[in-house]
């Protein structure tokens, strides 16, 4: 009875860190709270959560993490972007991960702008196509927070089921 009850505090704590690092770059937040569910599950024998429950949760987190990848890409290519900008958008995105909050807020920006000016381009449209990678990435947070929620959801309702 006592190891259930740490697992089910370990599940809290792991889906409470995960919803947080939806946010914060240096915790992968949607992986997380998965982990954290599927521990809660097995503590509970899979009886209220089950493997087609998981299932529908392991996808939502593959959509989460594939949302996460694209997003600053596709804000960037919405733009017109180069193929250089593209890759300076997501080799920004995962150099911005070493320098924090303001890194992530940036990297997909300046990556970006730093492309299309390899390019070609004039500063002004670099600067609007960087522009276009930062909105992705916003974009691309509500949409994995969306998904996180979902998650909670859909989790909830097996539960109570």
């Amino acid at each position: 009875m006592t190891t259930q009850i740490l697992l089910y505090v370990l599940a809290t704590l792991l889906i409470l860190i995960g919803l947080a690092g939806t946010i914060l770059p240096a915790l992968p937040g949607v992986p997380v709270v998965f982990a954290g569910m599927l521990i809660a599950a097995w503590a509970g024998d899979f009886v209220h959560i089950g493997w087609p429950t998981l299932t529908i949760l392991g996808l939502l987190t593959a959509l989460a993490l594939l949302v996460d990848l694209l997003a600053g890409l596709l804000g960037a290519k919405r733009v017109g972007a180069s193929g250089w900008a593209l890759f300076g958008a997501a080799l920004g995105t995962i150099v911005g991960l070493f320098f924090g909050i303001i890194g992530l807020i940036l990297g997909p920006f300046v990556g970006a702008v730093l492309g299309e000016l390899i390019a070609g381009s004039n500063l002004r449209r670099s600067a609007a196509v960087g522009f276009g990678a930062w909105l992705g990435f916003v974009f691309g947070t509500l949409a994995k927070i969306a998904l996180c929620f979902t998650m909670l959801g859909v989790f909830a309702l097996a539960y109570l089921i």
